[in-house]
């Protein structure tokens, strides 16, 4: 299953550790555990007008040292063992960008941890994109010419409604791995789960914020650690959160659109990306009798999706030829392929065929992250897009928009590297131990279980689901079956709210749906804050 876009070839190279002092000079009656890393932190000043609220804001860039399961506070060496030796465990030096707002007392000021996804992407996308006091801007829907590009103050920062503290995926970022079996510790689904929790209990400890109203807020693959990560900290540490918040969302794998033909047998994911299609195909003017408005259109595409397209689809080999037919007709309707092409795929198109398919009478290829874009296909005979012309339109402003203000505006040195994603490739375990189980089940990876078993641990938990039309890596109708299939009491299905934008996965791209984030996710926060800021 393809799960991570093929630009993470281009990530950066990764900075060396940043290593404690020299074990040598301790004391030999010293039985603190040698480390690989130290803490560091960089603080900084600011100040931003967000919901026409002007803020003076404290920022701290820092890292924490986390350890990965079974590592345990109490000394754990014996005397003597000097810092790398084969016996010291794994570490992850955990970078972060806290801003506090000034003047707030923190027992009534809520707190929101944000991370983006990938696996093993910075959180640079939602820190420059959407939530911090600095936004890179991007509008449109073409490849932006390179620098200059333009950083402006963030009128549209969640600053006005929580703190914020961006955090950076072990080994991506600014973050960094070390030690034996270092990959083992820190790359997985439980693994990556439970060094967010250390991560955010070493925070909530060190910053005070034990009493703030809490919330995750998680993008992309940052949603399947949400679910994971927040039954962690509920049934396992008794923190409880206040909400979480979930962006482009994807928690069981087996409806990725990306390749389901690996997958015979299992037909949901074409049901659940054919409304992300069809929205696309209605953008691009692809559809041979194009409605004029966007939902009410999705609306009927949702329907037949879950109720003739289904039901064709599970018959297999057995649907009447009449029949087939029809769907392949009502396909070309709703996504604008030709009959011939749609019944050639035997009625179940990838994403990626899509993507190559749908501008390919002109050579030009549609966007995966975000299905507005499009750029020249790099191979015209490929079956299946080959590239994002949305990523590649964009990548390179967050990057240098990012290491030009951690630096000069957050003060982080100059002689780190920055790495957009961290190499996790061939060392990501999709193994996942869920809720109630001893051992990972032979099956794609899926958490719908675990933020089930949130939400019946904490019937309060209330979660938010914001997805973007045009998203052809989590589609949002995906979101919106995950949700409706959840394994929890009817009544909580109350706790849980949809919104939806005329955007793609990074929905902030779309300066209008960037606002409307805001707004939905800020009342989002105040309706849930159990205590309200004075």
């Amino acid at each position: 299953m393809r799960l991570q876009h093929p630009l993470l070839v281009l990530t950066l190279l990764a900075a060396l550790p940043i290593f404690a002092a020299d074990e040598k000079t301790k004391s030999a009656t010293d039985t603190t555990p040698p480390h690989y890393f130290s803490a560091e932190e960089k603080t900084s000043e600011g100040t931003v007008v967000t919901n026409r609220q002007k803020i003076d804001y404290r920022a701290i860039a820092g890292t924490l040292v986390v350890h990965g399961k079974g590592w345990d506070d109490a000394p754990a060496k014996p005397e003597g063992l000097e810092k790398g030796d084969d016996k010291t465990p794994a570490e992850a030096s955990m970078f972060y960008v806290a801003y506090f707002k000034k003047d707030a007392k923190g027992e009534n000021r809520p707190i929101t941890f944000v991370y983006n996804g990938g696996p093993g992407s910075a959180t640079v996308w939602l820190h420059m994109g959407a939530f911090g006091p600095r936004r890179i801007v991007t509008s449109g829907d073409d490849h932006l010419p390179a620098a200059p590009y333009k950083v402006v103050p963030n009128e549209e920062s969640l600053l006005d409604a929580s703190d914020l503290v961006f955090i950076d995926a072990p080994g991506a970022g600014f973050s960094r791995i070390a030690g034996p079996d270092k990959e083992k510790a820190f790359w997985g689904i439980d693994a990556d789960g439970f060094a967010f929790a250390e991560f955010i209990t070493s925070f909530l400890n060190k910053y005070g914020r034990w009493n703030s109203p809490k919330y995750l807020f998680g993008e992309s693959y940052g949603t399947t650690r949400s679910a994971v990560l927040i039954n962690i900290l509920q049934s396992q540490r008794a923190i409880d959160f206040n909400g979480v918040i979930l962006l482009s969302q994807i928690l069981n794998f087996d409806l990725s659109a990306d390749t389901p033909y690996f997958n015979p047998g299992v037909d949901t994911a074409y049901m659940t990306s054919l409304p992300t299609y069809a929205a696309t195909a209605w953008y691009h003017h692809k559809l041979p009798d194009r409605p004029a408005e966007l939902k009410p259109f999705l609306d009927e595409v949702e329907h037949f999706a879950l109720t003739d397209y289904a039901l064709a689809l599970a018959q297999g080999a057995a649907l009447p030829p009449a029949e087939r037919n029809a769907i392949a007709e009502k396909l070309h309707k709703y996504t604008g392929l030709t009959v011939d092409y749609i019944k050639k795929a035997d009625l179940r198109i990838s994403g990626g065929e899509f993507s190559k398919n749908l501008q390919d009478d002109a050579n030009i290829t549609t966007g995966r992250i975000d299905t507005r874009f499009s750029g020249p296909d790099l191979d015209t005979l490929a079956k299946e897009a080959d590239y994002d012309p949305f990523v590649a339109g964009i990548a390179s402003a967050y990057i240098a928009g990012f290491n030009d203000y951690v630096r000069k505006d957050l003060k982080w040195p100059d002689d780190r590297r920055f790495k957009l994603f961290a190499d996790v490739g061939k060392y990501w375990s999709f193994q996942h131990v869920p809720p109630g189980a001893d051992q990972a089940p032979w099956q794609s990876p899926n958490v719908m279980v675990d933020l089930a078993m949130a939400m019946k641990f904490n019937p309060r938990l209330k979660v938010q689901l914001n997805a973007g039309y045009f998203d052809l890596a989590t589609p949002f109708f995906e979101g919106v079956y995950e949700m409706k299939h959840l394994p929890i009491p009817a009544k909580l299905q109350n706790n849980i709210s949809f919104k939806f934008y005329d955007s793609g996965h990074m929905v902030y791209a779309h300066e209008p749906s960037l606002k409307a984030l805001h707004d939905n996710v800020a009342d989002f926060i105040k309706a849930t804050s159990s205590v309200p800021e004075k």
